[in-house]
């Protein structure tokens, strides 16, 4: 089979594709013949080394599929089954073949193409915790979603809306806002024209948010933080233009009595209740309608490289994706 192997830490370059053979499944595990795979900023930090892991490896932590081979001890799928996987590390989603933990994947309903399952597993269930976890949304709330023509921004700004909450949406272009306004953004601000904090103000009457998602990290922080009301929570999610440099805890008193939060997936999936209740509501909304996903971007498997410096260069929309 092929695969994409890293044996060293770098750039897009460190995505090679090797044969290998065809692996087994441990007990507890499901050979999956991948349909399609997730690419995400995740995968990026694992291949730079920012979140380690050991090498060599197969990149991928998310995925939908047939399974090809259940392993000993698993009971809750067999052979032909449709399942999905977002994981908390790589389970070698970039192959046409992957071993993934049975306790971790989750049924494709019917009615749901494998691609669309793929493309909302991980990005889904961070948009799903975000609005009804970190901070949960409700009617009459406030808040600003950065990037929000990317993959976590579309689908975060429908949950949003879902709940009954104003969304001021950031985004670079006036072909992302217009994508942002059709998820339902009330607002949208092109930030190559005009400086967010300033107009996030204005568009609240000088209040400010209740929360500010931003997965974006480094270039956004400062805005970030002066667009919140006072006692409004910062949840700083993901690093896409770097991570977010040492700062002064003062910083959150002198605007506001601010909350500052960095969660992950992997807290808010804890158990397999947990997973299965996102999974469930993420993969229902988008079985019944309520939910659209739009898929940017799809790159042949041995294509990865090319897809990393396409995410990395923030020239996508929406979802990215390997088809093996």
């Amino acid at each position: 089979m092929q695969a994409i192997v890293v044996t060293r830490t770098g750039g897009p370059e460190v995505l090679e594709v090797a044969d290998q053979s065809r692996p087994e499944p441990a007990s507890g595990e499901l050979l999956v013949k991948v349909g399609a795979a997730g690419v995400n900023f995740i995968d990026v930090y694992h291949r730079s080394g920012l979140y380690p892991v050991p090498l060599p490896y197969t990149p991928g932590a998310e995925l939908a599929g047939v399974v090809d081979v259940a392993g000993s001890d698993v009971t809750e799928f067999r052979a032909g089954d449709r399942v999905a996987i977002a994981n908390n590390g790589p389970v070698g989603a970039y192959a046409e073949y992957a071993r993934i933990p049975a306790a971790r994947a989750v049924r494709v309903p019917a009615g749901v193409e494998l691609k669309d399952a793929a493309a909302v597993m991980l990005q889904g269930m961070t948009a799903h915790y975000l609005a009804t976890s970190t901070k949960p949304l409700s009617s009459g709330m406030t808040c600003v979603v950065h990037a929000a023509a990317g993959g976590v921004g579309l689908l975060l700004v429908q949950i949003a809306k879902m709940r009954g909450a104003y969304v001021i949406g950031t985004v670079s272009t006036d072909e992302k806002a217009a994508l942002a306004r059709e998820a339902g953004a009330d607002e949208v601000i092109v930030y190559t024209r005009e400086e967010v904090a300033p107009t996030v103000r204005r568009l609240t009457s000088g209040r400010g948010v209740d929360v500010v998602y931003d997965g974006v990290g480094k270039s956004t922080f400062d805005q970030s933080i002066a667009s919140l009301a006072p006692r409004g929570m910062m949840v700083s999610f993901g690093n896409a233009s770097g991570p977010v440099p040492p700062f002064e805890p003062l910083v959150l008193s002198r605007n506001g009595s601010l909350f500052l939060t960095r969660p992950t997936l992997a807290h808010y999936t804890l158990t397999r209740e947990e997973l299965m209740q996102r999974a469930s509501d993420v993969l229902g909304w988008l079985n019944d309608g309520t939910l659209k996903v739009r898929i940017g971007a799809e790159f042949a498997l041995a294509k990865a490289a090319d897809a990393h410096r396409a995410l990395e260069g923030r020239k996508t929309t929406g979802k990215v994706l390997l088809i093996p």
